[in-house]
């Protein structure tokens, strides 16, 4: 296996920069970077949507595993 070091940000942005200008143009990769995230807040309903029919333990079971059910201590003094 290899070893890959991972770019600095700056580098790792300008080399993105860099590579839109060079495929789109300076007008068109402004525009790209500029473009609302319309699709992002539809993300978010259907997270939202999903997560109002989730069954809470089934789903960390399932992720988990089984685990021990808490104990209820009562107190009877």
């Amino acid at each position: 296996m290899k070893t890959q070091t991972l770019l600095s940000e700056e580098i790792n942005v300008q080399r993105g920069v860099d590579a839109l200008l060079a495929a789109l143009g300076p007008v068109e990769a402004l525009r790209f970077i500029t473009m609302p995230r319309h699709r992002r807040l539809e993300s978010v309903r259907r997270h939202r949507k999903w997560q109002a029919t989730l069954d809470r333990e089934a789903f960390l079971d399932e992720v988990f595993g089984k685990r021990c059910k808490p104990v209820r201590v009562v107190d009877r003094s």
